[in-house]
């Protein structure tokens, strides 16, 4: 076991006000499974590529070990997986590559497919497979469960708890209770390392949070004590002060002591003041040292709409399908490949219904039926990634009329210019979609950026908030979470449970749809 030491880091990008990271000191251990935790745009990804040497940075990294970073760049992902790892790491054992799918659970056929025919999760263990056969390697996991099912999560949580010596960036609490045993964090004003699990360090933050409050109040009131007192102190000894001077009686006069008495008299007072001055600045000093990491999550709103018709989505007996090869050829000939077959479903008003299983099981092609459907009713507000070769083969969808759907997609790659322009586009309020946006933790500098330039997590959040500024009678989210960070998480739970908009979601976040849920469906 070695160390890795941080000492006195200040990193800030070019062009930036701010710096990403200001007299950052702190240690950790190689042997440590450490969850990293903190806001979008906050630096997570910037830190582990400062470790790895790729930015000039003011003050001292010390490591004693190789680091390596996930998740790998695949050049040419239509090669065989075979000849994908032996590209990116010439010298792999075969082995032990073998030995850690096996882990992982996954076949070895994968080896002679082609890596663009994998599912996600596939190409996740693979990439894993290969970043774990390094021996004597500390090994930076940045986001491994985006795009992952809920059972490929369950294994890959098992796989990382047998693992050590890694710094794991997840926003999934449930993940990371399961395969951490210390937690990095980078709060508003410090970075902390603390010993245990996401939750274990989430109830420290909560009461430590509670104590800040208390005590901020109780120092608020304490600055107002002596306020007051100074004030009246400082009245008093103008008084006796000026009983040393002016007119007095000839008893005073008389009394050789009386101007010493006085002077002395007011000396005290004088002193009396300036320490409660003193204190009160203590006071104040101390109460600005309070509330600086606390992370103030602000209610997001939603304002539903509520429809004259119960049932919002009838499926009956859908087989949806893709056409091969965009083939223009009628939908039940044998030019279609099957994707969901006889899945029927009814969304009431106030439901919120979670669709679960694998990776290509068809949960997306569900949504985008429904979305198809819709199109075909005459709505044209939500045709994001539609695919032109998704067809319903059998069954039937109904929607009633005048249905309004808000949809968010997993896809974030078509996002680009100003948000502004954004607003424009898909016709929302700008005004309403820039204040959600700073309930999301975005800075009032990230508006002046193009979303091009954002981090994965702030690009999911343009599409939330975008969806949350839109009236509609269904709200249609895909993934929404992928990339988004804990807080946020925590604020969209309360929004939907507030609010309690009817929805379709599909989520792999185990702890999310636990407490969102009204319906889980199991594809």
């Amino acid at each position: 076991m070695s160390k890795i030491s941080v000492n006195d880091l200040t990193f800030y990008y070019e062009g930036s006000y701010d710096n990403i990271f200001e007299n950052v000191s702190f240690q950790i251990d190689t042997d440590w499974k450490l969850g990293f935790i903190a806001r979008n745009g906050k630096g997570k990804t910037t830190f582990l590529n400062l470790l790895m040497g790729k930015m000039e940075y003011r003050g001292s990294i010390s490591a004693s070990v190789v680091f390596d970073y996930f998740p790998f760049e695949v050049k040419d992902k239509s090669k065989n997986t075979i000849d994908v790892i032996e590209e990116i790491d010439p010298d792999y054992e075969f082995w032990k590559i073998c030995r850690e799918l096996n882990l992982l659970q996954v076949d070895g056929d994968v080896f002679y497919r082609p890596f663009e025919t994998l599912s996600n999760g596939e190409q996740t263990k693979v990439l894993l497979a290969l970043l774990f056969s390094g021996e004597n390697h500390f090994l930076l996991i940045d986001e491994p469960t985006n795009h992952l099912d809920m059972e490929s999560r369950e294994i890959l949580k098992e796989y990382l708890n047998t693992k050590k010596g890694f710094i794991l960036v997840s926003h999934d609490r449930n993940f990371m209770d399961g395969c951490v045993d210390h937690v990095l964090v980078i709060n508003r004003e410090s970075i902390e390392v603390q010993q245990g699990n996401f939750s274990s360090w989430w109830e420290n933050k909560q009461k430590q949070d509670a104590f800040e409050l208390a005590e901020n109040e109780r120092l608020k009131k304490d600055i107002r004590r002596l306020t007051e007192s100074a004030r009246m102190t400082k009245q008093w000894a103008d008084k006796v002060e000026s009983t040393k001077i002016g007119k007095k009686s000839e008893k005073y006069e008389k009394c050789i002591d009386t101007r010493a008495f006085v002077g002395e008299k007011s000396r005290r007072m004088q002193m009396r003041r300036k320490n409660l001055e003193r204190r009160q600045q203590r006071e104040i000093e101390e109460k600005s040292e309070l509330l600086k990491n606390i992370e103030t999550v602000e209610d997001l709103k939603l304002f539903p709409l509520k429809h004259y018709k119960d049932e919002l989505v009838v499926m009956e007996d859908c087989t949806i399908s893709y056409k091969r090869n965009n083939s223009h050829h009628d939908a039940a000939s044998v030019n279609c490949r099957d994707i969901v077959q006889d899945f029927s479903l009814e969304v009431k008003q106030g439901e919120r219904i979670f669709l679960q299983g694998k990776n290509g099981c068809g949960k997306s092609s569900i949504i985008k039926a429904i979305l198809q459907a819709a199109k075909e009713e005459g709505d044209n507000r939500n045709q994001l990634d539609l695919p032109d070769n998704l067809v319903l083969r059998k069954g039937r969808i109904e929607l009633p009329n005048q249905l309004v759907i808000s949809y968010c997609s997993q896809d974030t790659s078509k996002l680009s210019g100003t948000l502004r322009e954004y607003a424009a586009e898909n016709e929302i309020d700008e005004t309403l979609f820039l204040a959600l946006l700073r309930k999301l933790d975005f800075s009032r500098t990230q508006f002046e950026k193009r979303i091009e330039d954002y981090s994965g997590g702030q690009k999911k959040k343009v599409l939330i908030a975008g969806s949350l500024c839109q009236r509609a009678h269904l709200y249609i989210w895909d993934e929404p979470l992928n990339f988004i960070d804990v807080f946020s998480r925590m604020q969209i739970e309360e929004l939907i449970l507030k609010f309690k908009p009817t929805m379709i979601l599909v989520e792999h976040d185990k702890m999310f749809m636990e407490h969102v849920a009204t319906r889980i469906i199991t594809l």
